[in-house]
């Protein structure tokens, strides 16, 4: 047993030393293809990043733009790369990352010619349903600086026409809130909604529509005056508006007034989150 011990032994001495190898060979194999593109030309992993896009491969084309930027800090195509960059995490579902990369290319580049295009950019991913409306805002702001710092760019005019659709989703988040006070009974509080949205978005796709809350609050509050206003306001200016014949505003089902985890139906469109439809 000992002899047969001491003469396997140098066999499998061999055989882990073939291991050895071998595993040491597919790790080295393994960093040379990782490292390809260490050391490429410039142009070169551009080149290759935007092919990766336009073939929307949007996580492989970050990737490598990353890696661009991380081997050449500054020049003409690492801003180009900064800016499509953030475009690939847009498309690949990245919003966040992509506002933050945008951010970053307008520190960065503080002159940058294309920083028209950037604060657009800023707001593709817009959704104009969500109740939380910090991100309008703050595109409503990005568009102002658009139309204001650039008034000659080829995107001043799309700037302007978003502002309008912007002013509409704040007007309609004001008139769902006077709705609200106005289905629970406040009707001061539904009545100072629609003072609010009509001061603050005049000309709104939603105008007549407060000036219908109005009527509406004034009737109940007891105020005929201002409730017989209202009345004469929409008949001269939208005469088929619903709630002149008591059939505005239709609200959702009450079983979902007493079910705490139903949220919130827009009355003025009857969609989740206020998504905003109506027309002019």
């Amino acid at each position: 047993m000992i002899r047969r011990s001491l003469l396997s032994a140098p066999v499998r001495l061999t055989a882990l030393l073939l291991v050895l190898v071998f595993v040491a060979t597919g790790c080295h194999r393994g960093d040379k293809k990782k490292d390809a593109d260490e050391g490429a030309p410039v142009e070169q992993l551009y080149e290759k990043s935007h092919k990766l896009m336009e073939g929307g491969n949007w996580s492989g084309a970050e990737t490598s733009f990353k890696r661009l930027i991380a081997q050449y800090p500054y020049g003409p195509y690492t801003e180009q790369a900064m800016i499509e960059s953030a475009y690939a995490q847009y498309k690949a579902g990245k919003n966040d990352d992509a506002v933050s990369s945008i951010d970053r290319f307008i520190r960065t580049y503080p002159t940058n010619g294309n920083r028209d295009t950037v604060f657009l950019r800023r707001v593709w991913s817009l959704d104009p349903s969500r109740r939380d409306l910090s991100t309008p805002r703050q595109a409503y702001a990005d568009f102002t600086i658009v139309t204001e710092r650039y008034p000659n760019s080829r995107y001043a005019a799309d700037a302007r026409q978003r502002m309008i659709e912007l002013r509409d989703v704040f007007a309609q988040h004001e008139l769902d809130n006077a709705l609200y006070y106005a289905r629970r009974g406040a009707w001061v509080s539904a009545a100072g909604r629609a003072n609010y949205l009509l001061e603050t978005y005049p000309q709104s796709a939603f105008q007549y529509d407060a000036v219908a809350v109005l009527g509406e609050s004034y009737t109940h509050i007891g105020n005929k005056t201002l409730a017989d206003d209202a009345r004469r306001v929409l008949e001269l200016n939208q005469p088929d508006h619903p709630w002149l014949t008591g059939d505005w505003p239709k609200y959702p089902w009450m079983i979902r007034k007493l079910n705490p985890f139903a949220g919130e139906k827009s009355v003025a469109t009857g969609q989740s989150n206020a998504t905003m439809s109506r027309r002019k």
